[in-house]
């Protein structure tokens, strides 16, 4: 089995099911910097207009997960974790309301792991497969 390149816990995966309760499938796209620094943003799926310069790193807890290209040249080394603690974000993710925030935990791949990693799709190419 191929090396995931994102994870999700299980008290995330908990804050998921309650937004996809309210607001139906979700994705999410991982901020570059913007707004709240670093954070992976949950969205409404289609609500994020993905494009191009955006890379498909696969799904978690049933959503895609997303990141621009230039900052998948920074992190390809590293698998992220979705987390989620107390506090107020200051981006316009879905969980806000909840008063909570979604975090990523981070580590680098063993070099075992790095032989075999999940492939990731160009944004373009993640959108004709939806198509």
């Amino acid at each position: 089995m191929a090396t995931p390149r994102v994870l999700v816990t299980q008290a995330a995966e908990a804050t998921i099911d309650l937004l996809r309760d309210e607001n139906g499938p979700l994705m999410f796209h991982q901020s570059g910097g913007c707004c709240d620094g670093s954070s992976p943003m949950c969205f409404a799926k289609g609500e994020f207009r993905i494009g191009g310069n955006d890379v498909w790193l696969g799904q978690i807890h049933g959503c895609d997960f997303f990141m621009s290209t230039s900052q998948f040249e920074y992190w390809q080394h590293t698998q992220l974790t979705v987390d989620v603690t107390k506090g107020r974000g200051a981006s316009f993710s879905l969980e806000i309301p909840l008063g909570v925030r979604f975090l990523i935990r981070s580590r680098l791949f063993t070099e075992e792991e790095s032989k075999d990693m999940a492939p990731v799709r160009q944004g373009e190419e993640y959108l004709e497969s939806q198509a």
